[in-house]
């Protein structure tokens, strides 16, 4: 582990040596390249170089102690001793936690549909609960929401809805969100005051850039119609709605909420671009893709990763086994307490693949 320390902090010098250079300065294009390996680099040498600090301090506190002869400065010592090889421990922990591969779509913007499942009305009332969940917690972090697509129920939320997340690190965290979320709640049609339980799926897919995937234009039929529900009248009688199917992999994707016809495409595209690179990886990695179908599945009640429980005003996350009793709170978005502990719970279960 150290060697390879070492490594990155000779690579990350040679990194600001560059930088500085007049004719890297004067190069654009390469001054930006380097200088986003330099920022990636930045946190494990910061951390390694305070590891060794502390490493040194320790080193200095044992030989002072082999010396010392006055009780009372040796009880210092000691405590010093102490604290400085619990924080050397601790550095030692980050930094194998930092030298764990980076997922390369962590930084990107992500492609969230969420899906009415089981349950009818109330699933698709609580599809429209988690786009606002999610908005909430967009806003809250500086992130943009681009909304691609919508089919809204008759009772005021969504069949489905495809939206974009702009922002650093958007995939890092939201990632951690695909599956199928189940609430348990009195609906307001509900004379008996029966609690009905109803599911509604997520997917979330990192945005691919064009030369990510490439898309022959003669893989694709693209039908243009009439976009359905509200927007206009001028929405409902041109044919803006745009729907696009890959041929070869039977992929289609609508894009209908735009009053032009040429956004409607450019949207549709980008939904295309991301469902494909998922399939990509998917198949390079041998295994059902993580951001889609194994944790998707068919939207049955069964199949879970968190519950809402409007009763006991509990959000559970079956994964991990976390309980928090503060569900109104998770809804207005403060979603960080949830995925801190997911992203927490993923880097041990990876510690425990490299160690073994």
């Amino acid at each position: 582990m150290f060697e390879k320390l070492d490594s990155i902090v000779q690579k990350y010098e040679e990194l600001e040596k560059m930088l500085a250079d007049p004719e890297i300065i004067a190069d654009p294009e390469k001054f930006q390249k380097h200088a986003k390996a330099h920022a990636e680099l930045q946190e494990v040498v910061s951390v390694y170089r305070e590891y060794k600090r502390v490493d040194q301090e320790l080193e200095d506190a044992k030989t002072l102690l082999e010396e010392e002869q006055d009780p009372e400065f040796e009880k210092m010592i000691e405590d010093e001793i102490d604290s400085l090889t619990q924080k050397k421990e601790e550095l030692e922990e980050r930094l194998k936690i930092l030298l764990l591969p980076k997922d390369p779509n962590d930084e990107k913007n992500v492609i969230m549909e969420i899906r009415a499942g089981a349950g009818g009305d109330e699933a698709s009332l609580f599809a429209g609960d988690l786009f606002r969940m999610y908005s909430r917690y967009a806003e809250e972090k500086n992130w943009k929401i681009e909304i691609m697509n919508t089919h809204p129920s008759d009772v005021g939320g969504f069949k489905e809805i495809i939206f974009m997340v702009k922002g650093k690190g958007a995939y890092s965290r939201l990632k951690y969100e695909s599956g199928v979320h189940r609430v348990q709640r009195i609906p307001v049609t509900e004379s008996g005051g029966r609690i009905h339980t109803s599911t509604v799926t997520v997917a979330v897919l990192p945005e691919a850039e064009e030369i990510e995937v490439e898309i022959d234009p003669d893989d694709l039929r693209i039908d243009l119609f009439c976009s359905s529900g509200p927007g206009g009248q001028s929405v409902n009688t041109t044919q803006s709605a745009v729907r696009i199917t890959h041929i070869p992999t039977g992929i289609v994707v609508s894009c209908q909420d735009e009053k032009s016809q040429h956004k409607n495409k450019e949207r549709a595209m980008k939904v295309l671009r991301a469902r494909l690179l998922a399939k990509l990886q998917e198949e390079q990695r041998n295994q059902i893709d993580n951001e889609r179908r194994s944790q998707v599945g068919t939207g049955d009640r069964s199949e879970r990763i968190r519950t809402y429980n409007f009763p006991q005003s509990r959000v559970t996350d079956h994964r991990i086994g976390l309980t928090l009793h503060k569900l109104e709170s998770v809804l207005e978005g403060e979603l960080d307490e949830i995925i801190d502990a997911l992203i927490t719970n993923d880097q041990a279960e990876k510690l425990k693949e490299v160690e073994h």
